[in-house]
C-alpha cells in the first residue's frame, strides 16, 4: 500500500511539474500578422493591443484588449477583447501558438521575455510607442539570453526609438517619479566605427535640444553578445543596450541582467532606419 501511494505522488509531482503555468504581459502595436492571428480586421482602428498570455505545457490562453488608446491613461476609448485557447509547440526556443488555420511565433529570449516573430524568424519591429515584447508578470533575475545577433556593417546613422519604465537602469531599479520614458537614439559611426550618439527623452525638463550627447562604443559580452554602451557627456555611468537582432536592442544593468517590463511598456528599442 505505502509502493502504491508513493507511486502516485510521484506521478502528481511529475504531473504538476510539468503543467506549470507561466504568466506574460505586454502592450503592443497591431501589426498585420498579430491582427490575422487574433482574427481582427486589417481595417479597423488600433493604437495598441495589451495581452494576457498565460503558457502551460502544450496549451495556451490568452485574452487581448484593443482600440483607440485614451491620452494620459493606459485604457481605451472603444474598448474590444479577444479571447482564445488552444494549442501551443515549443520548437527550439520558440513557441508556436494555434488559431484555426493561423500561428502566430514568439522566440523566448530567456524565461522573462518571449517575443513576437516575423514569418522569416526575425523579431517583429515595433514603434516609437510600443514593442513586441512580452513580460513574465513574476520574472527572476537572470542574464540568460537565447538568442545571440551577429554583427554587421554600420551605416553613418542608425536611428533606435521607444518607450520605457522609469529608472535607473544601472542597478534594475524602477522609479515611481515618472510613468514613462521616450527613447529616441541616433547612433553616429564613422568608417564602420562607433563614435558619437545623440538622445532625446521626454522627462528630461526643460526638454533638451538638440538633445544629449555622448560616445557610445560596441562591447562583447557573454557568449559573443553584442552589447552597446553608451555613455553621456561629463558624466561616468554607461547605460547598456544588448542587440537581439537588426532592428530591437534591449536594455540590460550593468551586470547584463536583461530588464523586464510590465503590461504597459517593455524595454526594447525598435530601429527607425
Amino acid at each position: 500500500m505505502k509502493l502504491i501511494a508513493t507511486f502516485l505522488s510521484f506521478i502528481l509531482l511529475v504531473s504538476g511539474a510539468s503543467s506549470k503555468e507561466t504568466n506574460y504581459t505586454a502592450s503592443t502595436p497591431a501589426a498585420p500578422l498579430v491582427r490575422t492571428f487574433l482574427g481582427i480586421s486589417l481595417t479597423d482602428s488600433i493604437d495598441f493591443i495589451r495581452w494576457k498570455l498565460s503558457i502551460s505545457d502544450k496549451k495556451y490562453s490568452l485574452e487581448c484588449s484593443y482600440g483607440i488608446g485614451k491620452p494620459n491613461t493606459n485604457g481605451f476609448y472603444d474598448e474590444k477583447k479577444v479571447v482564445l485557447r488552444g494549442n501551443v509547440k515549443k520548437e527550439k526556443n520558440n513557441y508556436i501558438l494555434e488559431n484555426g488555420d493561423h500561428v502566430l511565433k514568439l522566440a523566448e529570449l530567456n524565461a522573462n521575455l518571449l517575443h513576437i516573430l516575423n514569418n522569416d524568424n526575425t523579431l517583429l519591429i515595433g514603434g516609437g510607442g510600443w514593442s513586441y515584447a512580452l513580460n513574465n508578470i513574476a520574472p527572476t533575475v537572470t542574464n540568460q539570453i537565447n538568442l545571440t545577433a551577429k554583427q554587421s556593417v554600420l551605416k553613418d546613422s542608425i536611428v533606435f526609438e521607444g518607450r520605457t519604465l522609469c529608472g535607473d537602469f544601472s542597478i534594475n531599479r524602477p522609479s515611481q517619479n515618472c510613468i514613462k520614458m521616450k527613447w529616441l537614439i541616433v547612433f553616429y559611426t564613422n568608417k564602420n566605427e562607433p563614435t558619437t550618439y545623440l538622445l532625446n527623452r521626454s522627462n528630461m525638463l526643460p526638454l533638451e535640444y538638440p538633445g544629449k550627447k555622448g560616445t557610445w562604443k560596441i562591447i562583447s559580452g557573454q557568449d559573443g553578445r553584442i552589447i552597446y554602451e553608451l555613455t553621456p557627456d561629463k558624466e561616468t555611468t554607461p547605460t547598456y543596450l544588448l542587440k537581439l537582432d537588426e532592428g530591437v536592442l534591449i536594455f540590460t544593468d550593468a551586470q547584463g541582467n536583461l530588464l523586464v517590463g510590465n503590461h504597459d511598456f517593455s524595454y526594447t528599442l525598435n530601429r527607425r532606419f
